[in-house]
């Protein structure tokens, strides 16, 4: 049951213009998330789906496959849905072009479960990081049953503690933005118009609750640093160079 990594890469970005070509390291910003999946040991392929010119010649030099896509697609879901339907493999996993840092562990993990598992649907989370504040909205949280299946996303602070002088601390999951699927349910996934509470929430993964699908949460042990800003750029160059020279 094989596996393929698509990394949806965008040129545009309202907070940080072209940062998917960043290049302070010398390669790339999503070059250094497809050098992060080739560590993964359940990966046969990995395709950057992008809507730009620029971004497939920029990887050529690196042998990174790339594939042109529609430039009118309204989510990265959609884009690797497109690159899907030309796929034989069971299994795609969405990893996002702007996590150089994803752990290997966590897209490995994934797939082994959908492997197992045989489930239509995974994702990631991890317990929130002590210096984040879980009211952020910038934040998913992610509720989960007993089996690890996911009950609820919201950008809210969720569970919401009523009792404050309850002695048990509310332990808050932090959403990670990386997927797996089946390929015939993202292929499922991708026609279905957006849902009520995907709208409200503005998020993507809610749809697939809405239509009663099951969405596995894998719990991971850490978070990895996702680059929105030309300031988290900085700090991630900061690292990589630091990690080189070290």
């Amino acid at each position: 049951m094989a596996a393929t990594v698509v990394i949806p890469a965008r040129f545009g970005s309202t907070r940080f213009p072209a940062k998917i070509l960043a290049s302070q390291t010398g390669r790339p910003l999503v070059q250094h998330v497809v050098d992060r999946v080739r560590k993964c040991r359940l990966v046969k392929e990995i395709i950057v789906a992008t809507d730009d010119r620029r971004i497939a010649d920029a990887l050529l030099p690196f042998g990174t496959r790339s594939m042109m896509t529609d430039a009118r697609h309204a989510s990265g879901t959609d884009r690797i849905a497109e690159v899907a339907r030309s796929l034989a493999d069971e299994i795609v996993v969405n990893v996002q072009g702007d996590e150089p840092e994803i752990e290997p562990e966590v897209v490995d993990g994934l797939i082994g479960w959908m492997k197992e598992a045989g489930g239509e649907m995974a994702t990631a989370s991890t317990l929130f990081p002590a210096a984040a504040d879980p009211h952020d909205p910038n934040l998913v949280k992610v509720v989960t049953d007993q089996r690890r299946r996911a009950l609820y996303f919201s950008r809210c602070a969720i569970p919401h503690c009523r009792d404050t002088t309850s002695a048990q601390p509310v332990a808050y999951q932090l959403h990670l933005g990386i997927y797996a699927y089946r390929r015939e349910f993202l292929l499922k996934f991708a026609s279905w118009t957006p849902t009520r509470l995907e709208q409200i929430e503005r998020l993507e993964q809610l749809r697939a609750l809405e239509h009663g699908a099951s969405i596995h949460v894998l719990e991971v042990s850490r978070a990895s640093h996702g680059i929105d800003t030309p300031e988290q750029y900085a700090k991630f160059v900061a690292r990589n160079l630091g990690t080189r020279n070290g």
